[in-house]
């Protein structure tokens, strides 16, 4: 059985420890060591979501661990799915009774799923209705793992890779991020490859710096959507706190050091950065980097006023940078009937 809301945090969330922490938790209550290996090839390689299901471990340590430890599994309270490209988009619910959004993707190149990191988001950004009503919390790493593991369990499908794009800036929840990535990334557990990972950033320039030095073999991809420091920041509040050029110059480091091509998105939004001019400077901007540049029609928020440009504006702007010899794709719009951009499931329900 869960614990209830009031418990939770007075027991170790078992599905977050890495198999040291898990050996050390064991022992710590009278355990055998070895159990630690058939306990996280359940939680990790099966994808148990409940101790029952742990069959070849006794009832008596089943009830031990339920009674030490708490085992964080998300439930979906609603699915829908794209009737257009088969896109699902997940509303999953926290034991707290917070809620979260998770997209599962299907592509030529594999399936993939895009996971929230918070519920909710403090850096503002105009055109994301994520950051409607704020910050209210870091998930932790189970609960990021959770989103993957039970997006494959509902919809049958292997995911090959993870985008943590969804709700919430990743960089924000640093340390509760860098766990999730061990752990989904470990050859004794889902064993996902680091190079399938992309982590999406507003631009915290100390966390990117930080995360440079791991030399991890992720992806890292910077919001960017304006060509110049003042336009960034009528759209981006963190552009108070970080200049362009100092969040620039930390990718470059980046890439410098980890050797990983950083992503540059950019939402196109009508008549507030999608001229011929934006792209000129654009371009200017990020010549001669070694780049990939995403360029993503804004989806249309209710709560705010900004539309998508038309095709050939998009693609007037995409030939632009391309004139520039910048890699640049228009990212082909997913789920777009279902609730697709960040956030606009969730909000229904706060």
């Amino acid at each position: 059985m869960e614990k209830s809301n009031s418990t939770l945090q007075a027991f170790p969330e078992i599905n977050s420890m890495n198999s040291q922490e898990l050996t050390a938790f064991l022992t710590g209550i009278g355990e055998k060591p070895f159990r630690a290996k058939q306990i996280y090839a359940w939680l990790h390689q099966r994808q148990a979501a409940d101790f029952d299901e742990m069959t070849d471990l006794s009832k008596a340590l089943r009830s031990r661990l339920k009674e030490t430890s708490c085992f964080t599994v998300l439930k979906p309270v609603q699915i829908q799915t794209s009737k257009q490209d088969g896109t699902k988009k997940y509303l999953y619910q926290l034991a707290d009774g917070n809620r979260i959004e998770t997209v599962f993707m299907k592509y030529k190149h594999g399936n993939s799923v895009c996971i929230s990191s918070q519920a909710g988001c403090r850096m503002g950004c105009r055109f994301c209705a994520s950051a409607i009503g704020g910050l209210v919390r870091n998930l932790t790493p189970a609960e990021m793992l959770e989103q993957v593991y039970r997006t494959e369990q509902e919809s049958g499908e292997r995911i090959s890779n993870v985008v943590v794009m969804g709700i919430g800036e990743p960089l924000d929840n640093y340390e509760n991020l860098l766990k999730f990535i061990e752990l989904i990334t470990d050859e004794q557990g889902r064993n996902l490859s680091q190079r399938s990972i992309t982590v999406s950033t507003c631009g915290i320039v100390p966390r990117i710096r930080e995360l440079a030095d791991k030399k991890l073999q992720i992806t890292l991809a910077l919001s960017l959507h304006a060509p110049s420091q003042e336009k960034r920041r009528m759209l981006m509040p963190v552009a108070e706190k970080y200049d362009l050029m100092e969040v620039l110059k930390a990718c470059d480091d980046y890439f410098a050091k980890t050797g990983r091509r950083i992503t540059y998105e950019y939402s196109l939004i009508r008549g507030e950065n999608d001229s011929v001019k934006d792209a000129q400077q654009l371009g200017m901007l990020l010549k001669g980097k070694n780049c990939h540049v995403n360029l993503i029609p804004v989806n249309p928020v209710k709560e705010r006023s900004f539309k998508q440009p038309d095709e050939e504006t998009a693609a007037a702007f995409k030939n632009k940078l391309e004139k520039n010899r910048i890699n640049v794709t228009i990212r082909r719009e997913m789920g777009r009937d279902i609730d697709g951009a960040c956030g606009q499931l969730r909000k229904k329900y706060l």
